[in-house]
C-alpha cells in the first residue's frame, strides 16, 4: 500500500505510520503541526519516523484543498487513514471555529481528494463522543447516535454522515472507527493519564469530574494501531441485507461501514489512578469536581462487528498499559 496518513504528528497517527511502515508500506505523513497543544512533542515524534525507509513528511493542512489535490495527483495514494482534526471536548466549547475548519471544511476537502483521485479505501477517525446522551451499555455501532452533547462530537457524527453521502454517490469505500480513550507512550498532553501523571509528580492535586463517578472504554495505543491497520486491509462494503425501511446506522447499501475500536472493558476512574498511584509509587491529592458540560459519564464499547471483521482482540489492561506510559514519560521529561 502506498499510504496518506493525516494527522502523523500525533499520537495515533505518529504510531500508526510506525506500523505500516514495519509492514513494508510506504507512507505519506502530512501535518499542519498546529499549537493546539506542545508543538515540540509532534516534532519529536517525527524525529523517529523521518529518515525511515518508505516514509515522506509532508507540512500541510487539510484546509488548503488546491495543495491537496496537488499532493493526491503526485502521490497516487492506494489508501489513506484520516486522524487529522482539532481534538477535545473541552476545548470545543471555548474554540468552536477551530472544530468546524478542522473537522469540516478539511475533512470535505480530503473526501473530494479521494474522489477526484480514487482510493482503494478511506478509514477515518471518528469518536466514541457521537454516543452522546446515549446511556445504553455497551455503546453499539447499531443504535442511532443523534444526541451530541459537545461540539467536538458534533463534528465526529458529521464526518460520518458526510462520508455516508461520498460512498453513496461515488462508491468510494469508507470506514469510520469511534475511538475509546486511546493511552500510552508519546500520548496527548491534554489526556487524562497525562495530565495525572506530570501533577502527580509534582505534587499538584488533580481534578476529578463526577466526583469520580466515571467510567471509561481505556484502549491502548498498540490495540488501537492494530486494529486500524487490520480495518485499512479490509475495505467497506456493502451490505447485502441493508433495508432502507429499518436502516442499521453501522453499514449501508454503499461500501460503508462504521465500527466502535475499543478494549471492551470499561475501568472505574478511581481504579485507573489507583494503577497510576502504585506506578508511581506517590498518592495523588484528588479535586472532587461535578461533571463537566459536554463529558459523560460512561463509555464502554461493543467491537462484536470490529472482532467479527478483523479478530480484532485488545490484548493490553491498564495493569500493562498504565506502566508502559509512565515508563515513557519519565524517560522522555527526565522525571
Amino acid at each position: 500500500m502506498h499510504v496518506l496518513v493525516t494527522g502523523a504528528a500525533g499520537f495515533i497517527g505518529f504510531h500508526l505510520c510506525g506500523k505500516l511502515l514495519e509492514l513494508g508500506h510506504t507512507v505519506v505523513g502530512l501535518d499542519s503541526l498546529n499549537d493546539y497543544y506542545s508543538p515540540q512533542l509532534k516534532a519529536d515524534r517525527l524525529q523517529q519516523l523521518i529518515g525511515r525507509p518508505g516514509f515522506e513528511f509532508v507540512r500541510q493542512d487539510l484546509v488548503a484543498a488546491d495543495a491537496l489535490q496537488a499532493l493526491f495527483a503526485r502521490e497516487k495514494f492506494t489508501h489513506v487513514v484520516n486522524l487529522a482534526a482539532q481534538a477535545g471536548v473541552r476545548y470545543s466549547l471555548e474554540n468552536p471555529s477551530a472544530y468546524v475548519q478542522a473537522n469540516l471544511v478539511g475533512f470535505v476537502n480530503l473526501l473530494e481528494a479521494c474522489r477526484q483521485h480514487p482510493v482503494k479505501h478511506l478509514v477515518f477517525a471518528s469518536s466514541s463522543s457521537v454516543y452522546g446522551l446515549n446511556s445504553r451499555l455497551p455503546f453499539s455501532e447499531h443504535q442511532g447516535v443523534d444526541h451530541p452533547v459537545s461540539l467536538y462530537a458534533a463534528s465526529k457524527k458529521s464526518n460520518e454522515v458526510i462520508a455516508h453521502a461520498y460512498s453513496h454517490l461515488f462508491q468510494l469505500p469508507c470506514t469510520g472507527l469511534r475511538f475509546f480513550t486511546v493511552y500510552g507512550p508519546w500520548g496527548r498532553p491534554d489526556m487524562a493519564l497525562f495530565g495525572f501523571t506530570q501533577r502527580i509528580l509534582a505534587g499538584e492535586p488533580i481534578d476529578i469530574y463526577n466526583n469520580g463517578k466515571m467510567l471509561r472504554d481505556f484502549t491502548y495505543i498498540d490495540d488501537i494501531v492494530n486494529g486500524v491497520v487490520a480495518c485499512l486491509l479490509s475495505p467497506a462494503t456493502a451490505n447485502p441485507d441493508w433495508d432502507s425501511a429499518a436502516p442499521d446506522p453501522a453499514s449501508s447499501s454503499a461500501p460503508y461501514h462504521i465500527y466502535n475500536i475499543g478494549n471492551n472493558h470499561p475501568e472505574e476512574l478511581e481504579h485507573f489512578i489507583a494503577v497510576l498511584e502504585k506506578t508511581l509509587n506517590k498518592k495523588a491529592i484528588r479535586n472532587l469536581l461535578p461533571m463537566q458540560p459536554g463529558d459523560v459519564p460512561a463509555t464502554f464499547a461493543n467491537i462484536d462487528d470490529l472482532r467479527a471483521l478483523a479478530g480484532f482482540t485488545p490484548k493490553t489492561g491498564i495493569e500493562e498499559g498504565i506502566p508502559r506510559f509512565v515508563e515513557w514519560y519519565r524517560q522522555y521529561y527526565k522525571e
